[in-house]
């Protein structure tokens, strides 16, 4: 005997598709906000609301397809349910059956069950019992469950297409992934991960698969901690619910993609550059937290010392030229290039930046964000906007010749240029300049100063330990040859204020080279790196190491931790 529904399905009436969200939302499948949204969508785009809360990534096609159950009183039907060979009805015609997306479920003298994918359809229903002479008992299913069922059972399908198998599979397992991920549990848990990041100071999410799971790192000032790992049956759900909030490809898993995400965290702003890239094991992914409000754009609380500070400021104001910061990535240059951009007139001034990505976005600046897919990279970008007449031009990072010509090019027709390299000494950048194709006098000509900074994590106030040094140590590592002779330095020990780490926040250690008259004497002579990081010293530039021997003496950070971060400064 065939199961019959609560009622017959030629009694149904097309239900407004506010009722099939009222039930998403009564499920608690969907927030009240987003079924406005949804209908806003649906309005403009002309579609079934179903189908834009999926596209949307809200609910899921198993979520959709319940509800219009329960809305039309009818049973739904999952895959696993459907008939290893679906029964042969006389009268029904398999072209009939795929355009309609119609699987017979049982058959007997007087009842036929069927699988549809529109069962509210009235017209079809008729269709089917003038057709076969059977009462028509509709359920409901998924539209994938229903074409491959079809397909698996109709012998016209060449079973050698492999290829379009192989696709059909891959979109399966593409919607299986948006059914997951769009599921409570693991958008609870993505919200999560996301939201450690306020408490932790986090500035880096690292996301990385492996044998046992998903490995959830966090980068704090400079180190990185493990924080949990995801169960492996929960990891591509995770990672393909933030490549949703990112607007990345959730098909695509062979090929690095970057997106953003913009979200609201603890009643802060948060934008999140997020970046994947294939694996043995699945897709890694780090999220960059760009969170404008912890960005203090005041070159003091960086770190500058005064003298520094002085020099900094004077190159800063001067109206024409190039000041350069250099040091590795995660060395803090864009956040001083901000800042220095920060400190300018935009009222008076022209400003324009050209960047890859904009990271924050700075009132009274024009910015530019590169987009190499396009074209649009420093070189073009930087053409184009000489003639629009601006005043001040901050380039995000010089990466080739082309790019390094045509900032000297603008500093030598009056325009001020701030930009970054990736050296480890301020005299490093000099030499790499010539390695780009700037001649010498070119670079007397254009440059004026060059920044070399680093960061090294604060002492946390709360633990920091007093001790004295040994006499040695004062002489050995150079607190003696600088004028420095403290009574006591302090170490890191660790407490709950800053998770046993010892240290709690960073600040920057700086090697400023301004280009003066005896350093481009020696550009003009040829002098490598070393030579003139050696004739900068004797004009009076302190490195990085003895900027950091300041912090040191002064109990901001630790004699260890300034040994470590700048151990290798050399740039043979």
């Amino acid at each position: 005997m065939l199961q019959t529904a609560d009622a017959p399905i030629s009694d149904h009436v097309q239900v407004p598709p506010a009722s099939l969200g009222d039930i998403l939302v009564g499920q608690g499948k969907l927030t009240s906000r987003d079924l406005d949204r949804a209908m806003a969508a649906g309005d403009a785009a002309g579609g079934a609301i179903g189908s834009v809360l999926v596209q949307l990534g809200l609910v899921s096609e198993t979520d959709v397809a319940q509800a219009q159950a329960a809305m039309l009183g009818i049973r739904f039907v999952s895959a696993a349910d459907f008939p290893d060979v679906a029964p042969d009805v006389p009268g029904l015609h398999a072209d009939f059956l795929r355009t309609h997306k119609i699987l017979p479920l049982l058959c007997d003298e007087a009842n036929l069950a069927v699988a549809m994918v529109e069962p509210q359809d009235a017209f079809i229903v008729k269709a089917l019992e003038l057709a076969t002479g059977l009462k028509v008992q509709a359920s409901i299913a998924i539209e994938s469950d229903v074409v491959r069922a079809l397909a698996s059972g109709d012998p016209s399908v060449d079973d050698t297409d492999s290829e379009a198998t192989s696709e059909a599979d891959a979109g399966d397992f593409v919607e299986h992934l948006k059914d997951i991920a769009s599921e409570a549990p693991v958008i609870r848990l993505v919200n999560q991960i996301i939201g450690r990041v306020i408490d932790l100071r986090a500035s880096d999410i690292h996301m990385e698969p492996f044998d046992d799971g998903l490995h959830v790192r966090y980068r704090v000032d400079g180190a990185i901690y493990v924080a949990e790992i995801v169960s492996p049956q929960l990891s591509a759900a995770v990672n393909s619910r933030i490549k949703l909030m990112a607007h990345l490809d959730i098909a695509e898993r062979r090929l690095p993609q970057d997106g953003r995400i913009k979200t609201r965290v603890k009643g802060r702003e948060l934008d999140l550059r997020v970046s994947t890239i294939p694996t043995v094991h699945g897709e890694s992914v780090v999220m960059r937290v760009l969170d404008r409000s912890s960005v203090r754009y005041s070159l003091e609380a960086m770190g500058f010392d005064p003298d520094n500070l002085v020099n900094f400021n004077q190159l800063l104001a001067r109206p024409h030229g190039i000041l350069l910061i250099t040091g590795p990535t995660g060395s803090g240059k864009t956040t001083t290039l901000y800042t220095a951009l920060s400190k300018l007139d935009a009222n008076a001034h022209k400003i324009i930046t050209v960047e890859e990505p904009v990271e924050y976005q700075l009132e009274g600046i024009n910015q530019i964000q590169v987009h190499q897919q396009i074209g649009l990279t420093f070189a073009s970008a930087l053409r184009s906007i000489l003639r629009q007449d601006p005043d001040v031009i901050m380039i995000g990072e010089m990466r080739d010749g082309e790019t390094a010509q045509i900032a000297v090019q603008s500093a030598l027709t009056g325009h001020l240029v701030l930009s970054t390299l990736h050296t480890n000494t301020a005299a490093g950048a000099i030499v790499r300049l010539q390695d780009m194709g700037i001649e010498p006098y070119l670079i007397t000509s254009s440059v004026n100063g060059v920044l070399s900074q680093r960061l090294v994590r604060r002492l946390c106030e709360h633990c920091k330990q007093p001790y004295h040094p040994e006499p040695n140590l004062v002489v050995s590592s150079g607190l003696q040859r600088m004028g420095l002779n403290p009574s006591q330095l302090y170490k890191a020990v660790g407490c709950e204020q800053c998770r046993q780490s010892g240290y709690s926040g960073r600040c920057g250690i700086h090697e400023l080279l301004v280009i003066d008259d005896s350093i481009r004497r020696g550009i003009l002579d040829g002098l490598d790196a070393a030579s003139l990081h050696t004739q900068a010293m004797g004009a009076g530039m302190h490195t990085l190491y003895e900027d950091g021997l300041r912090k040191v003496a002064a109990g901001i950070t630790s004699l260890d931790e300034l040994l470590q971060v700048t151990q290798d400064n050399s740039d043979a």
